[in-house]
C-alpha cells in the first residue's frame, strides 16, 4: 500500500512537470510579443528593449525555463506583468470565489442528479423514465457555457430575477452554479439510475421486501446507501476539476475567479500569471484524482496489485 501511494504521488509530480513544461513552451511559441503587451502599442524600440531585459525575455528560452523552475522550487511564482503583484498573492485573492462557485455547482449537480436518477430508476420503463433520460441526454450534449448564456438571457435580461453578472450575494451565485451544475447533474442521473437498478436486484433487497418493509424504507435504508457510491466518487473528483472547468462560465458571468484570471492573463500574454493558474488547476485536478485512487485502494486492496 505504501509503495502504491508513493507511486501515485510521484505520478502527480510527473504530470504537473509535463503540464508546466508544455505550457511554458506554448506561451513562447505564440507569435506575439509580451513586451509589447506590457509597454503598449506606442512604445519606442528602446523602451521595448528595456522591458525585455527587465523581464528576462532577452535570454534564450532554456535559460528562462531554468530560471523559472529554480524560482518555483523556492516557492516563488514570479510577479504578474499585468497586475504588478506577486502571482501567488493574486491567485490567493481569486481562489475563494472559484471555490465558492465550485462547491455551489457541486451541490446543484448532486441534488439534481440524485432526484432525477432516483425518479427514473423507481419508475423505469414509464413516461417519467423516458422523459428524464431524454432530457439528461440532451443536457449532456450541451456545454455549460450554453446553459449560462440561456439562463443569463431569460432570467437576467428577459425576466430580470437575477443580476446579469458580477460577484456578491446569493443572487449572483445562483445562475452560474446552475449553468455548471445542470450538465453534470444529467451525467450523475444516468449513473445513479444504472447503479440503483443493479442494487435493487440484489438478494438482500428482495429479502427486505419479503419482510414487509415499505418501499420507501427499502430504498432509503438498503438501496440508496450502496447505489450512491459511484456518484459520490465522481463528485469528489469533480470538485477538483471544477476549478479548471469554470473559465468560460466565469467569463460569461464576470465571476472574479481563477478561470477568469487565467483567460485575462492569456489574452495579455502575462506568462507568470498563466503559469501560476495552470499549475494551480493541474495540481487540484491531480490531487483530486490522487485522493480517489487512494480511497479505492483502501476500500479494495486488490487495486494495489493491478
Amino acid at each position: 500500500m505504501t509503495r502504491y501511494i508513493a507511486r501515485r504521488i510521484l505520478w502527480v509530480f510527473v504530470v504537473m512537470f509535463a503540464v508546466m513544461t508544455f505550457t511554458f513552451v506554448l506561451m513562447y511559441i505564440i507569435p506575439a510579443d509580451p513586451a509589447r503587451q506590457v509597454a503598449g502599442p506606442l512604445a519606442s524600440p528602446e523602451a521595448l528593449a528595456n522591458i525585455r531585459a527587465s523581464l528576462g525575455l532577452d535570454q534564450p528560452i532554456y535559460v528562462q525555463y531554468a530560471t523559472y523552475v529554480g524560482n518555483l522550487l523556492r516557492g516563488d511564482l514570479g510577479r504578474s506583468w499585468m497586475y504588478r503583484r506577486p502571482v501567488l498573492t493574486e491567485i490567493a485573492d481569486r481562489l475563494p470565489p472559484s471555490i465558492l462557485l465550485g462547491l455551489a455547482a457541486g451541490l446543484v449537480e448532486l441534488i439534481l442528479g440524485v432526484i432525477i436518477g432516483t425518479a427514473s430508476a423507481l419508475y423505469r420503463y414509464t413516461w417519467i423514465d423516458r422523459v428524464t433520460m431524454t432530457l439528461a441526454l440532451i443536457a449532456l450534449a450541451l456545454p455549460n457555457f450554453w446553459f449560462g448564456l440561456v439562463l443569463l438571457y431569460f432570467l437576467g435580461y428577459v425576466i430580470p430575477i437575477f443580476p446579469l453578472g458580477g460577484y456578491g450575494g446569493l443572487a449572483h451565485l445562483i445562475l452560474p452554479a446552475f449553468a455548471v451544475g445542470i450538465p453534470y447533474s444529467a451525467w450523475y442521473a444516468r449513473i445513479l439510475r444504472s447503479s440503483l437498478r443493479e442494487v435493487m436486484a440484489e438478494d438482500y433487497v428482495r429479502t427486505a421486501r419479503a419482510k414487509g418493509l415499505r418501499e420507501f424504507f427499502v430504498v432509503g435504508r438498503h438501496v440508496m446507501r450502496n447505489a450512491l457510491m459511484p456518484v459520490v466518487t465522481m463528485w469528489g473528483m469533480d470538485l477538483g476539476n471544477f476549478i479548471g472547468g469554470l473559465a468560460l462560465v466565469e467569463v460569461i458571468f464576470g465571476w472574479p475567479g481563477v478561470g477568469l484570471e487565467a483567460v485575462e492573463a492569456a489574452r495579455n500574454l502575462d506568462v507568470p500569471m498563466v503559469m501560476g493558474c495552470v499549475l494551480l488547476i493541474s495540481g487540484l485536478m491531480a490531487t483530486s484524482n490522487l485522493i480517489v485512487d487512494i480511497a479505492y485502494a483502501v476500500l479494495d486492496p486488490r487495486v494495489v496489485y493491478h
